[in-house]
């Protein structure tokens, strides 16, 4: 497929790339990274998504991107609410997929020579592993309430604190939740996954602050040098898979009722306001809060853990939600374009909100920085923070990459590992883990990854996030 080279960080595929297209489609990579790209049909996805009603302005790939169920992961579309649709394919199964940063006082000098320990503790008290079931027993109205509250239920039900929700996107919750319309199916897969890691690539890794980038943001942030870190990567379990299969086959019926010709079935889709997009959204947002408050609880079993393995409580450790961010939803927001406001159906499939200083969603005590970004990456590299731009705002809806992007499949890193010991090869380099099985070390060994340090290269250089801290790893847990 033709793309046109923009300029160092960024590619257009033209409209007619694919018949049908509104609006062009912009991917952001450098030549190295637009190869590995190449390597799959997500350019082709981008194509596909362009010419889905009502899109605005472009359809939009991070430099993470790789192929997925209709859309690309690491897809960024924005449909007017007026005249666009609202799409599955564009939020993808795992619904609020996210990640979450927790700071402290422990330097990594205090922590390593106990790491194995600690690690050892995590993994036994955060529940991992496919169909895993967590510690707590949810009544019907504690489900409810759940779907409808998000974290300010676990809050409220003492797994967490007032600031971890000042420190959530949205502060974990989504208005308009309509738990009516979460089949039984659902329900049964999620009543017992609450406060669960789960599998695949989530994760919970020990970190520490390795470099900094702007001395004033990471002030802000409340990161430091030589600083420990947790980050809790996970979603919203089988909960939000069965939803969003639910809601597949009524977006597939819709489509076609409403006469849309897509070029991939997958795209299915429904007005915003039509009375399908208006109950896929109910129903997307009882899933996101679903994902908050489940993260919400694993942050409380970490705190725990730092309690028992320091004989000190989580306060006095300082170990505090720096932010929560979502990667898999779709949400109205308000943007500047062209000259004019316009309310918009902004899907993040694998992509991450990125909005710049002074803006009203941001905590306050950010604002004047913007919004903190958490770029995780494989277990054996690297992760990062950054904070949203200006510029993020006037080009990508206020958007930006999600993580490292993954370059082999699970099943063809699988073939690519055989006979290795991929825990070893880590404890080499002083990174201990551990996980539920040994095909999912297979499937997550770093070089089923892009780089993460040259997707953020790329996000930085292009101005729609900026570095503010790198951190390494030196403890995975794993489902």
């Amino acid at each position: 497929m033709r793309l046109d080279r923009i300029d160092q960080c960024r590619w257009r595929v033209p409209v007619g790339a694919v018949p049908g297209m509104h609006v062009p489609g912009i991917i952001y990579a450098s030549e190295d990274i637009i190869q590995q790209i190449q390597q799959d049909a997500s350019i082709t996805q981008v194509a596909n998504t362009a010419t889905l009603p009502g899109v605005e302005t472009a359809a939009m790939a991070m430099p993470d991107i790789h192929f997925g169920y209709g859309f690309p992961i690491g897809g960024v579309v924005a449909s007017r609410v007026e005249d666009g649709i609202v799409s599955p394919g564009g939020v993808g199964f795992d619904i609020n997929c996210g990640v979450r940063l927790l700071r402290s006082e422990i330097t990594e000098k205090e922590l390593l020579p106990n790491l194995s320990e600690l690690v050892n503790r995590l993994f036994r008290d955060v529940p991992t592993g496919v169909g895993s079931r967590g510690k707590i027993r949810l009544s019907n109205e504690d489900f409810h309430q759940v779907m409808v509250d998000g974290s300010r239920w676990a809050v409220t039900a003492g797994y967490g604190t007032e600031d971890d929700l000042e420190a959530t996107e949205a502060q974990g919750k989504l208005d308009g939740a309509d738990p009516n319309l979460i089949s039984k199916e659902a329900v049964n897969r999620g009543r017992d996954q609450l406060g669960t890691l789960g599998s695949g690539n989530h994760f919970i890794e020990l970190q520490s602050v390795a470099e900094i980038y702007d001395e004033k943001a990471a002030k802000a942030f409340g990161l430091w040098q030589g600083q420990i870190t947790v980050m809790i990567h996970s979603g919203s379990r089988g909960f939000g898979h069965q939803i969003c299969t639910d809601f597949l086959a009524v977006m597939g019926r819709a489509a076609s009722k409403y006469g849309y010709n897509l070029p991939d079935r997958q795209l299915a889709c429904a007005p915003v306001q039509s009375d399908e997009g208006r109950r896929y959204l109910a129903a997307m947002a009882a899933a996101a809060n679903y994902a908050w408050a489940n993260r919400q609880c694993m942050s409380h079993w970490v705190r725990q853990a730092f309690e028992r393995h320091f004989n000190q409580s989580f306060t006095s450790l300082g170990l505090n939600l720096l932010y929560d961010v979502a990667h898999n939803i779709v949400k109205i927001e308000t943007h500047h374009v062209g000259g004019q406001t316009k309310l918009l159906a902004v899907h993040r499939k694998g992509a991450t909100r990125a909005f710049a200083q002074g803006h009203p969603d941001i905590p306050s005590n950010y604002r004047q920085i913007g919004q903190p970004v958490l770029i995780p990456g494989d277990m054996g590299r690297a992760s990062y923070v950054l904070a949203g731009t200006d510029r993020a705002m006037s080009e990508t809806f206020g958007s930006t990459c999600h993580g490292a992007g993954r370059l082999l499949s699970r099943a063809a890193a699988i073939r690519a590992g055989r006979g290795r010991s991929v825990d070893k090869e880590l404890a080499s380099r002083g990174i201990i883990v551990r996980a539920a099985g040994r095909e999912t070390l297979l499937e997550e060994m770093p070089e089923a990854y892009k780089d993460v340090s040259q997707v953020v290269e790329i996000v930085h250089n292009a101005g729609i996030s900026r570095k503010v801290a790198r951190l390494r790893p030196l403890g995975v847990i794993k489902g």
